[in-house]
């Protein structure tokens, strides 16, 4: 999905109208499926504030920004060979919506809400139980390397599919980040696809949102303009993955 895919959306006078879902916000119905929800469109930076260049992401390396709130960390991967394109994925409530393809020059960078959907395992300050496994990696969650493990229950999700899941205890797939890959190489979010955990995400974890962001109110701020993206060493001390 870039910004020159529009969808289609019902209005209350049933009028159909195009709408560039990187100027809105709420959730779309597209006549193909697509499940999609629009935030602010946020520009990829690094820890000195310069925008992200695609061509600079490293191979394999899990990358962690946070978007759409403040609180909430999702990942970033260049993966070692192009991603499957109209992927059709299926949320817990039955919602069919697609996902088009990673992005970039050869179509390899994904990005993924680091929250995994089946007890919302996340990325903190402290440690992180959720990320990418290098094709050289090995993981007891699936008999292939290249995907992302949840090392909490060991649910593992195609890194390369729309983060299906491929086994585990998790049953559906993990939010996909939207971006765009802008003719300058930068990298901007610009919204999410699949269904929304965030309210279950902010109510489960109160007390690590007042540790690490403040109290809710700071933690639930909405992202924009820019968006700090670091690998995931850097923002987790200790990385646990089986």
């Amino acid at each position: 999905m870039d910004r020159r895919n529009f969808l289609k959306v019902v209005a209350a006078g049933a009028t159909v109208v195009a709408v560039n879902p990187s100027l809105i916000r709420g959730t779309l119905y597209a006549d193909d499926g697509r499940l999609f929800k629009a935030y602010e469109k946020t520009q990829l930076v690094d820890a000195a504030g310069k925008p992200i260049k695609a061509s600079a992401l490293l191979k394999e390396v899990t990358y962690i920004f946070n978007y759409p709130y403040a609180s909430t960390p999702c990942m970033l991967i260049n993966l070692p060979k192009p991603t499957s394109q109209n992927v059709e994925l299926k949320s817990d409530s039955a919602e069919m919506y697609t996902w088009k393809s990673g992005v970039g020059k050869e179509r390899t960078i994904v990005s993924y809400v680091a929250i995994c959907t089946h007890q919302m395992t996340h990325p903190t300050p402290n440690d992180s139980f959720i990320g990418y496994v290098p094709t050289t990696g090995k993981t007891m969650a699936y008999d292939k390397s290249g995907v992302i493990v949840c090392s909490s229950h060991l649910s593992a999700f195609d890194a390369g599919a729309g983060a299906k899941v491929l086994g585990g205890a998790a049953t559906q797939p993990l939010n996909a980040v939207v971006l765009e890959h802008a003719a300058d190489d930068t990298l901007w979010a610009v919204g999410i696809l699949g269904q929304d955990k965030f309210h279950d995400y902010f109510k489960s974890f109160r007390p690590e949102l007042k540790e690490f962001y403040g109290g809710p109110a700071e933690a639930k701020k909405l992202v924009s303009i820019s968006a700090k993206t670091v690998k995931l060493t850097e923002f987790s001390k200790e990385i646990i993955q089986y």
